[in-house]
């Protein structure tokens, strides 16, 4: 009471704070929700039935486990390496890089912080674990929503590793490694154009990402003299911090993603592949349950290339990299969750539309 009568908390605000769940609720939402509809695919596969009748055995069971357990830790693995890549680039930036910088450098309009913010990714080359905290640093250090939402979807395919991985793996073929970073850039500077209309598009971030400088001061800002050691431990201190920050969301996306490869047949998914729409439903799907690494996907798929048109392969390149289980809980520090469901909507039908238009004009 004595906080509403100082205006520091209105009742209105009280009452919000008090309606809404906290984001360890939406978590566990989410990790049951998840579980009961891996348990619901079980059913419908009969993997209960033949459970129940005997036909898999303990034996089975075990090996099972070990998939799983094996999956969880190349993906973990693969994604902690990228992950701490990222708060490395963070803190960096957290560091080194001030808001006055950041208010000369960044163009002034929309379209131009947008564009900007696609290529950034040749200068920070992170994949989709670390476009993230970098992201939500920039944006937390000034730079405008739309930018950070280009540089969040744009960065895992427009920098020089993806692109080199891409052009190695089907042989520079021009459709497929021109398209991928021409859908990417595409569909990326439509969402944060979407993003950059919003009348306060900075109440869209979650709160961890506004709390930006308020707590540490910038080493290299106006009258701030510092030394090289003292900057060193600032980055080391940023980078332990926000790497376990947003490391548990790497966990729990890990174990869901392996979880549903391990239980999903991937045989059931390609069986109804064979048509320009559901092809592409059937890629992205894929993408978003093996959330493999951007920098290593383009191998995975070209062993779809022989089965799936170009329109599907696309898909599965370009979607991937910016919606998978363990990104989309990690969109979940930077924003708030209508925006990250937004966000996911707006990438799934933009990927999807693309790719079927692909497929009935190009093959």
């Amino acid at each position: 009471m004595q906080e509403v009568e100082q205006g520091l908390v209105t009742p209105g605000r009280r009452l919000r704070r008090s309606r809404g769940l906290s984001k360890q609720t939406w978590t566990q939402i989410f990790v049951v929700v998840g579980s009961l509809a891996i348990y619901a695919l079980l059913v419908w596969t009969g993997t209960i039935e033949q459970l129940l009748g005997g036909e898999i055995t303990l034996d089975d069971l075990g090996a099972g486990f070990n998939t799983l357990t094996t999956i969880f830790l190349g993906i973990f693995i693969e994604a902690a390496a990228f992950l701490l890549l990222g708060v490395l680039m963070s803190a960096i930036i957290q560091v080194f890089i001030t808001a006055d910088m950041l208010e000369q450098w960044v163009p002034k309009n929309r379209l131009g912080a947008t564009l900007m913010g696609c290529m950034m990714g040749l200068i920070f080359p992170v994949c989709e674990c670390g476009s993230v905290p970098a992201a939500r640093r920039l944006m937390a250090k000034g730079a405008p929503v739309p930018l950070g939402v280009a540089f969040l979807l744009a960065a895992p395919v427009i920098n020089p590793v993806v692109i080199a991985s891409t052009w190695v793996a089907f042989g520079g073929d021009p459709w497929i490694v021109g398209g991928r970073i021409g859908l990417t850039i595409l569909i990326a500077s439509v969402i944060a154009l979407v993003f950059s209309f919003h009348p306060k598009s900075r109440s869209l971030l979650a709160p961890a990402a506004l709390q930006a400088t308020s707590a540490h001061q910038d080493c290299c800002a106006p009258g701030v003299k510092t030394t090289w050691g003292e900057r060193g431990r600032a980055v080391a201190a940023h980078s332990s911090t926000e790497f376990f920050e947003m490391g548990q969301y790497v966990v729990l996306g890990a174990f869901l993603a392996a979880l549903a490869q391990t239980v999903i047949p991937q045989e059931l998914l390609l069986q109804i592949g064979g048509n320009p729409i559901s092809s592409v439903l059937v890629m992205m799907l894929l993408a978003l349950i093996l959330s493999i690494c951007s920098t290593v996907d383009a191998f995975v798929a070209l062993s779809f290339a022989t089965t799936f048109n170009t329109g599907a392969i696309l898909a599965f390149l370009v979607f991937g990299p910016m919606i998978d289980i363990k990104a989309v809980l990690l969109f979940m520090s930077t924003f708030k969750r209508h925006a990250v469901v937004l966000l996911v909507t707006l990438a799934t039908l933009l990927s999807f539309l693309t790719a079927v238009w692909i497929n009935l004009n190009v093959g």
